[in-house]
């Protein structure tokens, strides 16, 4: 059997990014829909994620996000299809899905920390806005139903069934696990099973002082299988532990151990044990030392297999979560088990426990139940029911004459997510604050604070192939913090990025004739004139991020009726590092710029319209132009354009040409705003000048900047530790409240290798 891409194994090595700017040596080919797609060198071939152009300034849904998920888990093979808003290029790639959500954090968070979030800035090529939704993401992940394929073979693929003869349809292997061969994790018990069959968990009543092994949350189809089983002897206490077995994947024995009873014993049990008087006189092991070394020697991620394995783990007084019980797999009718003698004689074709021994050998039984569980994995549920079936189950295959009536179908199999998964052989796994979610407790760890969650992921031997992190400390602290308050500053902060402050102007100077000066560089906002006892001063908001930018750069010491004016940005605390801030959104650009057609006027003095053929005949002189968006405000004439260069070779061109461009009445500027907003100030909420002038940077803001530092810290270790080929997606949840939504962001990213 091929190894499944459920096989992943974590590591901590660092890994190159692949930065937007990577596509410049891209070639753009048309696929034959129409859609844009990216090819290059063999790197290429690597899993990448993109975003569909006219969905780039959509924000998506909680529901676009788990489209995405089912289709990089699943993929077209298992039926499922592409996203309708995004574009994974080679998903058959993907290793792993890792999402991480973090509560109570807006896009507008996002962007006010924008130099303090370096690693998610500039790790995460794609990002977009989240619609934030008033029910729980990882509820909604976990719960969600992956849509079964029109195609009859595919969603045969999808369920693990497929034609079965009649007689097949009700053996209670079939309809426990289906047809369908998948890994050892599709038949591990779920916790909610061991509960209910009374099996020794953790936190359940009479098993308090029992010790628990150091298993790690989730288990992988390449974990390794040990084969356990005990003998017991009859005390005053009940069943006590007598002697241990524990045998490696391997078949070789690495634990065999007398064990001395501490109460008395009644019977030695030696037809069923083997166990005598003799054989227990010399022997000072107790069940301490063999728990200890138990604990010490299975690794974490170890799933231990035997027979009614239930009872060795009550002898041992010990709790692992992970286990393949064999009576359970070769299931019979209500609920009774067979012997483990019959299966290995129907099914190994080897006889154990004979007569002629005196009792069991407890290394024999370990290694048969081992050998059972191998098999059953190997072989899959329907071609060991159907190799078997007479001299295990005592069916015989009866052939139905065609007119009888066709026998009831196999209930239907579940299409929740995380079910689909698992019987593609692909574990699954949720670390966060207690949630109900629909995803077995035994793939559940709640923790409490962001440091435990990521701890907790980075201490497992293996990633889970689907992992959702929730990270809630961010939440707790905005809620201690006044969260409309807290917005307010965010985006007085952010407002401020695409204001300036104009003057002196002449005296009389009007709100009409300064909006006539500054339209030039970009649509306004809001113009307020600001009028002094001697002169006048104007402070003009644009929507756009590049509009602040042009005026500070063209209109900074115009010469106005024999005044010079100045024109900069205010000078507000917060304002400070303005400047690092529009250098590292501009780097993000690496490939935009802004464009401005000043008086676009043809010679009978018509007024001439921008068009997209027009900026691309200008344009293309510097570089292959890949797309044009031009900015048109309602009912008029658009005068403003984003530019999309192949290369930034295109964009450097066309800027050092900005005096010649002038002369062809364009004015030009780096693009600041990211891609996947229409504009700066729509992401915020409207602030006067006098609330900006005294939002001064207080303890609570250096606060959060230390809290998102930290956090953007432990997301840059958890990135570096996700393997090769994993979709990364961080999602700042946004919120909804009393004053209106708040966007979240989501930021994608396929990792790596250096």
């Amino acid at each position: 059997m091929e190894p499944s891409s459920a096989e992943v194994t974590c590591n901590g090595r660092k890994r190159k990014r692949i930065a937007p700017a990577a596509h410049e040596e891209v070639k753009r080919l048309k696929t034959e829909e129409g859609e844009e797609t990216l090819e290059s060198e063999p790197s290429s071939r690597s899993p990448r994620i993109s975003v569909l152009p006219d969905r780039l300034q959509q924000p998506i849904t909680a529901n676009d996000l788990t489209e995405l998920l089912h289709y990089a888990a699943l993929g077209k093979t298992a039926g499922v299809e592409q996203p309708s808003w995004c574009r994974l290029h080679h998903q058959k790639k993907v290793k792993a899905v890792n999402v991480v959500m973090i509560e109570g954090l807006t896009q507008s968070h996002f962007y006010k920390h924008y130099l303090t979030l370096q690693h998610l800035r500039t790790n995460y090529s794609t990002r977009v806005t989240f619609t934030p939704s008033s029910t729980d993401l990882a509820s909604g992940i976990f719960s969600s139903e992956v849509p079964e394929s029109d195609d009859p073979s595919v969603s045969r693929r999808q369920n693990g069934s497929s034609d079965l003869p009649k007689g097949l349809r009700i053996h209670p292997v079939i309809t426990k696990f289906g047809t369908k061969r998948r890994g050892l994790t599709a038949y591990v018990l779920p916790e909610e099973e061991m509960v209910k069959k009374r099996w020794p968990v953790k936190g359940m009543p009479d098993f308090q002082d029992f010790v628990c092994t150091d298993s790690v949350d989730c288990v992988t189809d390449s974990s390794p299988l040990y084969g356990l089983d005990c003998e017991m002897c009859l005390t005053e206490k009940g069943n006590e532990l007598a002697r241990v077995s524990l045998v490696d994947s391997d078949g070789k024995c690495v634990v065999d151990e007398l064990v001395k009873p501490p109460n008395s014993i009644i019977n030695y049990l030696t037809r069923f044990s083997g166990i005598t008087a003799a054989m227990l006189r010399p022997i000072t092991t107790t069940l301490r030392n063999v728990q200890k070394r138990l604990k010490t020697l299975l690794p974490s991620d170890a799933v231990l297999v035997g027979h009614s394995l239930n009872n060795d783990l009550v002898a041992l007084k010990m709790i692992h979560r992970h286990v393949i019980d064999t009576s359970l797999l070769y299931r019979r009718e209500f609920g009774q088990r067979f012997k483990l003698k019959v299966i290995t004689e129907s099914v190994l074709n080897r006889q154990i426990q004979t007569e002629e021994k005196t009792g069991h050998d407890p290394i024999e039984d370990a290694l048969a139940a081992l050998e059972l569980a191998q098999y059953f994995i190997k072989k899959g549920p329907r071609q060991v029911v159907e190799l078997h079936m007479e001299e295990l189950w005592g069916y015989r295959r009866i052939e139905e004459p065609e007119d009888l009536a066709p026998a009831e179908p196999a209930p239907p199999q579940s299409q929740r997510f995380p079910d689909v998964l698992q019987r593609h052989g692909r574990s699954v796994a949720f670390l966060g604050k207690r949630s109900d979610i629909a995803l077995d407790l035994s793939n559940q760890q709640w923790l409490n604070s962001d440091k435990e969650v990521l701890a907790s992921f980075r201490g497992q031997t293996r990633c889970p192939f689907l992992s959702v992190l929730q990270l809630p400390s961010l939440s707790s602290h905005l809620k201690k913090s006044f969260p409309h308050l807290e917005q307010q500053r965010v985006c007085a902060h952010l407002r401020d990025l695409c204001v300036v402050l104009a003057g002196p102007l002449p005296a009389g100077s009007s709100e009409q004739e300064v909006r006539r000066l500054f339209r030039c560089c970009g649509p306004l906002r809001n113009i307020k004139m600001l009028n002094t006892t001697v002169r006048v001063h104007a402070e003009v908001e644009f929507e756009l991020l590049e509009g602040a930018e042009l005026a500070v750069k063209t209109l900074n010491g115009l010469n106005m009726q024999g005044q010079s004016i100045k024109v900069q940005r205010p000078v507000y605390e917060s304002m400070l590092d303005a400047d690092l801030t529009l250098d590292a959104l501009m780097c993000d650009n690496n490939t935009h710029l802004y464009a401005v057609k000043l008086n676009p006027s043809m010679a009978d003095g018509t007024k001439s319209k921008l068009s997209e053929e027009t900026v691309r005949e200008t344009f293309g002189l510097f570089g292959s132009v890949e797309r044009v968006a031009l900015l048109q405000q309602s009912g008029k004439h658009a005068r403003h354009a984003i530019i999309r260069f192949e290369s930034s070779e295109g964009k450097r061109a066309a800027l050092s040409s900005s005096e010649d461009l002038r002369k062809d009445n364009y004015l030009v500027c780096p693009s600041l705003t990211p891609h996947h907003l229409p504009s700066w100030t729509a992401v915020t909420t409207p602030t006067t000048s006098e609330e900006r002038s005294h939002m001064h940077i207080s303890s609570q803001d250096e606060e959060m900047d230390l809290l998102m530092g930290k956090l953007d810290h432990r997301l840059q270790k958890l990135f570096r530790y996700l393997p090769e080929g994993t979709l990364s997606v961080v999602v700042l949840l946004g919120h909804t409240s009393d004053h209106g939504l708040l966007p979240g962001l989501c930021l994608m990213e396929v990792t790596q290798e250096s």
